[in-house]
């Protein structure tokens, strides 16, 4: 027996549409009306029965795909019956200072999900400890980039349901990965949304019982804004998170465009704000918080407001960290600017050295800088010839720039091997490149081990202290750690001339633990060994250095 319950307040009758198997028979079996315009019923069914719900109202009859459902044949197809009741194995995430993300697309990073399941070996020998999953709730078609939900509690059919998101999450935490997925609770669909005027009440051109049906409703993908004023809308979206973190025990979620939920007009200004939505926020931090202690919270706000992450005791939101929109802009300023007259490097600290420490996610690539116009930095740098020294020499100082900075550091599939391609969902990632830029792929895995602390080198990386001074023109030192030990300076040079001899005021106890000009990682290096320079740091055009205390690391 299976028991099912659908919320539809303006309904007449509902019932529960079951299919025979191989037949395309069904069978009608009505629902009991309850509190608050649910409905219920108990019936005869297995896993794997198809079934959708056919609801009356006004004197029309149609059927609704179930909301709530975790498995669909398709976004226009039926619901699945499927009990997804998992053993889990223990995993425990590190701490967040030491994350450092991998943001990926399933449908372009593995075809689906037991591809992406296929290529954490080599996730896990780069060294980041933390996917991030671009949306995997069911959307129109076979191909999207995610942010248009159809069907939010179910797994994409494309990518392999619900089954093949537990055999993932038991990957990658059988390897150390952490796994955060990204959900979009700003708007819905607005293709193929069965929500959409779901149990037939609506007001004007309004979607109805689920939705705004005033000029709230309207956003920059369609007028599909959920009723956050609507205490069983917010349950829908509260199970949704819900769901995640606790049936697919993943270690935390990523809150799409957060400034739509809590402004209507999607800025950070007064007008439109949706106070209904902030408290939205704040219940649904606070519920997950208190739920699964463990979780972590990430919002992409991107309007620098400080307010995101901080505790809701204290009239903030909640979040632990949020995407900084105020690192990437200017980093990539930096990267890309024609001439070294035009790189601000004060626009630089202030990147670096942003209060919010590590209540922030930094990073130079993700799926919108570098899709919609926007493309890679090797490619932004120069888009004739991406692989060129330059590109990647200046490439290769964002990479340190990422993992230097307090923050939690992210990078975008594919940007390890600095590929050049610009973000499209129909473009799979050319894996053959990762070995044939094989330097750049342990550039950035010695970095990465740098920062979260696997070899010990340079503990000062992870430390709350950073203090930035710029010693002479286009180059830019940052002190992480506090003095001593674990103390780290990493110094750059942003300029196209060779440095001799910059001084750093460092002697015979610091060690160079990283250069970017090592022939290792790529053609135009020209240090086949690291060194250290007495005093300070001579420095090729265009590249970084990370000097640690001897003593820190035995060296």
């Amino acid at each position: 027996m299976c028991e099912f319950g659908v919320w539809a307040p303006h309904a007449d009758a509902v019932a529960v549409r079951l299919y025979a198997r191989g037949t395309g028979a069904h069978v009608d079996h009505p629902m009991m009306s309850g509190d608050g315009g649910w409905w219920h019923a108990t019936v005869a069914a297995e896993d794997g029965d198809e079934y959708v719900f056919v609801i009356d109202a006004a004197g029309d009859r149609w059927e609704r795909i179930d909301p709530r459902g975790v498995e669909v044949t398709s976004s226009v197809g039926r619901s699945i019956v499927r009990t997804v009741v998992w053993e889990h194995n223990p995993f425990t995430a590190r701490s967040l200072r030491e994350w450092v993300i991998y943001e990926l697309h399933p449908g372009t990073f593995g075809g689906h999900l037991d591809g992406v399941a296929d290529h954490l070996d080599e996730l896990v020998e780069l060294g980041v400890n933390a996917i991030e999953l671009m949306p995997v709730a069911e959307f129109a078609g076979d191909q999207s980039w995610g942010y248009n939900p159809a069907l939010p509690f179910a797994v994409e059919s494309s990518y392999g349901g619900p089954e093949a998101m537990h055999r993932l999450v038991e990957a990658c935490h059988g390897r150390g990965i952490a796994v955060v997925v990204d959900v979009v609770y700003n708007h819905l669909g607005p293709s193929d949304l069965s929500l959409w005027r779901f149990d037939g009440w609506y007001e004007g051109d309004g979607g109805g019982t689920y939705f705004y049906n005033d000029w709230r409703a309207e956003t920059p993908w369609g007028a599909t804004r959920p009723d956050y004023n609507q205490p069983e809308v917010r349950r829908y979206l509260l199970d949704n998170a819900r769901l995640w973190l606790g049936t697919y025990r993943v270690d935390g979620l990523r809150l799409d465009s957060t400034v739509n939920i809590r402004n209507a007009s999607g800025h950070g200004g007064p007008d439109g704000d949706l106070d209904e939505g902030w408290s939205f926020l704040q219940e649904l931090t606070d519920t997950m918080h208190a739920e699964f202690p463990s979780a972590v919270l990430f919002a992409e706000d991107l309007q620098r407001d400080d307010r995101i992450t901080t505790a809701t005791t204290e009239a903030g939101l909640g979040f632990d960290a949020q995407w900084d929109a105020g690192f990437v802009h200017p980093i990539r300023a930096a990267l890309t600017a024609e001439r070294d007259e035009d790189r601000d490097l004060d626009a630089v600290v202030a990147a670096v050295t942003n209060a919010e420490g590590y209540r922030r996610v930094i990073y130079t690539e993700s799926h919108d800088e570098v899709a919609n116009g926007s493309t890679r930095v090797p490619a932004e740098i120069d888009s004739d010839a991406p692989g060129s020294a330059h590109a990647i020499r200046r490439s290769a100082i964002g990479a340190v720039l990422v993992m230097v900075a307090p923050g939690v550091p992210m990078l975008f599939q594919g940007q390890e091997w600095a590929d050049e391609d610009w973000f499209d969902d129909s473009s799979p990632l050319d894996w053959t490149r990762r070995e044939e830029r094989s330097g750049l792929v342990l550039l950035w895995g010695d970095l990465i081990r740098l920062r979260t602390g696997q070899d010990g080198r340079a503990p000062g990386l992870r430390s709350d202290s950073v203090e930035c001074w710029q010693p002479s023109p286009g180059v830019l030192a940052i002190r992480r750690g506090d003095q001593g030990a674990d103390e780290s300076v990493i110094v750059f040079n942003l300029s196209a001339d060779d440095r001799d001899h910059i001084d750093l005021g460092l002697d015979h106890a610091w060690a160079c633990v990283f250069s970017t000009d090592y022939s290792g990682y790529h053609s135009s290096g020209r240090d086949s060994l690291l060194s250290v320079v007495e005093g300070g740091s001579a420095l090729a055009a265009y590249s970084a250095q990370i000097f640690s205390r001897r003593t820190s690391h035995g060296g």
